[in-house]
Order: structure tokens, then C-alpha cells, then sequence
């Protein structure tokens, strides 16, 4: 439908798209969020610089790592090595709290709101955060659960007293043996249940929320939507970025919100049902405060 001749950037000032934000989130009568990987590195959780040194200098030493995200390709030569890597990975990203306070400060926007989010992001900041779980939509997975490698199964299982144990036990960048986690249904490896390729498994959990999802778009169709999305790259624009745009050329009574540095940009054809904010997204929820 949209290509990429026809997409254009925010006119207006960014006052002035603050205060229609604003507005926008004062009138409308339901808010679907759809966030990327760029909200949680506006809260924080960056995956280079010093907090990647801090958390794998030895890593860094041994293999010349640039970054969390890399390192996590890397063919260990061991399973303890890898998940002495996995662990620590998982647990800073999943089970630390986020350095600054910006999921707090947007579920304080739409709280009282009739709200659905959608999200790409597996680092559980949401749920942290306050938003209701039944109105949380994660398509690519969770760092808190692990499933079969194989699969033989569609069933998740929650990792965080494993995965602390293997930070708290490792030594010499390896996990004990004992530790290595096992599917209790076949004995095959369990690996975490991120989306990377066709074996990801849509547990019972997953497939609820994308019902509920789908449901409550088909339920407020037609009516005041705002769509606003934050940090949703081009990485996979399908999961939120296009369906946004695409139910917004078909509800008159959208909007379409984007926050993103660097990439705040929305097609011709609803440029007048959009505001888009090419500005730090801490920023621009201070603003709305």
C-alpha cells in the first residue's frame, strides 16, 4: 500500500507537535502503543558502552566483543561458556529494573485509558511497569522464559531462579555443569524462547494475547484511536509499523503518532492524521508529564 516515495517527514514545530500530542492523548478514546527496541534504550537499557563493559569486561578481553547484541552470536566452544554469556545477558536486561523511569512515566499517561500495547521488545518493562498483563501483546518472545531447542513441545518454562543461579555460581566465564538447562519433556537443550527463526514456539500465553490483541482492534474499529508508536525501527516494520499506518488510512478517526530520533517519518497518504516527533523519546514523555 505505502512506498517509499511517498513517505515524508513531521512539518510543524516541535512545540507545536507536543501540544497536539497532548490534546490527542486528553480526547482520545482508546491508545494502542506499539513500541520498539528504541523505548528501552530510552529508559536505559543500552547494550553497548558502559553498561555493556561493566557487566562483560572478561568477555570483552577474551573475544574483543563490541557489544551485547554481537557477543550473543558468538559460537562458544562450551554450553557452560554460553550460558555464563546467556545469563548475565538475560539477567541485567530482564530481571534489573530499568536505569530511568520512562515506562513509568507513559503508563502514567494512559493509565486511566482504554489501552492495548503491542510490542517487539522481550525485557518485560511493561509488566514492571504497571501495565495490566491482559493488555500486553509481546510477538517476539520473553528473556524470562526458556523453551525446547528441538521443539517437541508448545510449552515456555519461567527461567529466573536458574538464570540467577547461573550468575551467582560461575566462574572463569562457565556455569557448572549442573546447571545446564535441560527440556524435562525430552531432554534436549532449552534455549530461550526468542523469535531468531521457525522453531520459536507461540506458547499458550502467546497465542491468548495475540487473540486478545486482535480483538480489541476489532472492537474499537472505527472509533478515536490514537496509534502511537516509539522506537519501532525498520528491523520488522510488519509486526507494528505498517499495521499502524494501514488502520489509520482506514479509520478516519486515527491518529498516528511516531517518536523516534532519527526515523520520524509517516506515509503521505495520512499525513494529516500524524504526528511525527524526530526527538528522544525520555524527552518528549517529560514533556507530556
Amino acid at each position: 500500500m505505502f512506498s517509499r516515495m511517498s513517505i515524508t517527514k513531521s512539518t510543524g514545530s516541535y512545540s507545536e507537535n507536543i501540544k497536539r500530542l497532548k490534546e490527542a492523548l486528553d480526547t482520545a478514546e482508546t491508545v494502542v502503543i506499539g513500541a520498539g527496541a528504541g523505548l528501552s534504550t530510552a529508559a536505559g537499557f543500552t547494550y553497548s558502552g558502559e553498561r555493556f563493559k561493566k557487566y562483560f569486561a572478561d568477555f570483552i578481553d577474551k573475544y574483543g566483543f563490541t557489544d551485547m547484541y554481537s557477543g550473543g552470536f558468538y559460537p562458544f566452544e562450551t554450553p557452560e561458556e554460553f550460558w555464563a554469556y546467556w545469563s548475565r545477558y538475560i539477567f541485567i536486561n530482564r530481571y534489573t529494573d530499568a536505569p530511568k523511569p520512562v515506562y513509568d512515566e507513559l503508563f502514567a499517561l494512559v493509565k486511566d485509558k482504554d489501552y492495548f500495547v503491542i510490542t517487539t521488545n522481550v525485557d518485560h518493562c511493561f509488566q514492571k511497569a504497571g501495565f495490566n498483563k491482559a493488555q500486553l501483546f509481546y510477538t517476539q518472545g520473553d528473556y524470562g522464559l526458556f523453551q525446547c531447542s528441538v521443539p517437541c513441545c508448545d510449552e515456555t518454562f519461567d527461567n529466573e531462579e536458574i538464570i540467577r543461579r547461573m550468575v551467582d555460581e560461575q566462574t572463569d566465564m562457565r556455569i557448572p555443569s549442573e546447571l545446564l538447562p535441560i527440556c524435562p519433556h525430552c531432554g534436549s537443550p532449552l534455549t530461550m524462547n526468542l523469535r531468531a527463526d521457525d522453531k520459536f514456539v507461540e506458547d499458550k500465553g502467546w497465542i491468548e494475547a495475540a487473540k486478545r490483541y486482535e480483538n480489541f482492534l476489532q472492537t474499537h474499529s472505527g472509533k478515536r484511536i490514537l496509534f502511537l508508536e516509539l522506537g519501532v525501527g525498520y528491523n520488522t516494520p510488519i509486526i507494528i509499523k505498517y499495521p499502524f499506518w494501514r488502520m489509520t488510512t482506514q479509520n478516519p478517526n486515527a491518529l498516528y503518532v511516531c517518536v523516534n530520533y532519527g526515523e520520524a517519518v509517516c506515509p503521505l497518504e495520512i499525513a494529516r492524521q500524524s504526528i511525527c516527533i524526530d526527538a528522544d523519546i525520555e524527552k518528549v514523555l517529560e514533556e507530556l508529564k
